[in-house]
């Protein structure tokens, strides 16, 4: 594979250091890609990424993804993923590799990922896309690893976090959460029309007879301090959930049984974290049911 364009590296935006870069090529590349994750591969020529995860056969999330066609190599294709389960991932994406004419390769020491939204844009050479979970998220680039600038990493979390945009290992553990509970069939992660993949048959029966009661979600506090991330949430009384990132302002995401939600502002009751007061809200791109009281500060 020949090398990304170094010029990535100056664009204004923010490297995000906690992004790993796998390589995946050969002739069967997209067909062993496609039979493992839940969304199908870009086509050959196409530059918009595709949002995808790995599923356990229980339909839990191992790692959600981004992937881009490698416009340097036919069959190859470039992973955006967390760089605290990149290693994992390549094990078990091997186990599946059996006799495929398939190579999987962490490039992470010297490929990594920065992220560009408002009137920034990847330079013209870039490998780039826009995020295929929200248009709004703005550009992944993959070019030559750099350095994470503090400030512009919080301006780019605050950023998705406004948005009601969930980040493993942030608003959710890798492998105790269903794909519908961090919105994935909302953020264009999940395809209901392709062939087989590891763990469909779980994500099918939620889809259907739609299982998922737990949902991330944006909440805000009214004071305008958030509470402790990993805080437990209550409504009224009953444990309703954890809250994940936040954000200057009393923003954050929080994975919530919605359900509980519902019961309790029908009571009249407060929904706390850390004993602060929090309103959860529907993020405006989604289109599942949510209790009707609650709505954006």
């Amino acid at each position: 594979m020949s090398s990304p364009s170094s010029s990535t590296s100056a664009l204004l935006g923010a490297f995000l250091v906690d992004r790993a870069v796998l390589a995946i090529c050969g002739a069967d590349a997209e067909t062993f890609l496609n039979r493992l994750l839940t969304q199908s591969m870009p086509q050959a020529g196409q530059t918009q990424a595709a949002y995808a995860a790995l599923l356990t056969p229980q339909g839990k999330v191992i790692s959600d993804m981004i992937i881009m066609r490698n416009p340097h190599q036919p069959d190859g294709f470039l992973i955006d993923c967390p760089l605290a389960v990149s290693a994992d991932l390549v094990k078990r994406l091997s186990v599946f590799r059996l006799r495929a004419a398939v190579t999987i390769e962490d490039r992470s020491t010297e490929l990594g990922i920065t992220a560009l939204w408002g009137d920034h844009h990847p330079e013209p050479d870039a490998i780039s896309s826009l995020d295929p979970r929200l248009p709004a998220l703005g550009y992944r680039v993959i070019g030559m690893r750099g350095t994470a600038n503090t400030a512009a990493t919080i301006a780019y979390h605050a950023h998705r976090i406004a948005l009601g945009i969930p980040e493993g290992g942030k608003d959710y553990v890798f492998g105790s959460v269903f794909p519908h509970e961090i919105n994935l069939d909302q953020l264009h992660g999940l395809a209901f029309d392709k062939g087989c993949y590891v763990g469909q048959e779980v994500v099918s029966r939620m889809e259907h007879r739609g299982l998922a009661r737990n949902r991330i979600v944006p909440v805000i506090f009214p004071d305008g301090f958030a509470a402790s991330e990993g805080i437990e949430v209550l409504a009224g009384t009953l444990p309703a959930g954890h809250l994940g990132s936040v954000a200057a302002g009393g923003k954050g995401l929080a994975l919530l049984r919605l359900d509980r939600i519902a019961e309790a502002q029908a009571k009249g009751q407060t929904i706390t974290a850390g004993g602060v007061a929090l309103v959860p809200y529907k993020p405006h791109w989604a289109t599942f049911e949510f209790p009707a009281s609650s709505t954006k500060a």
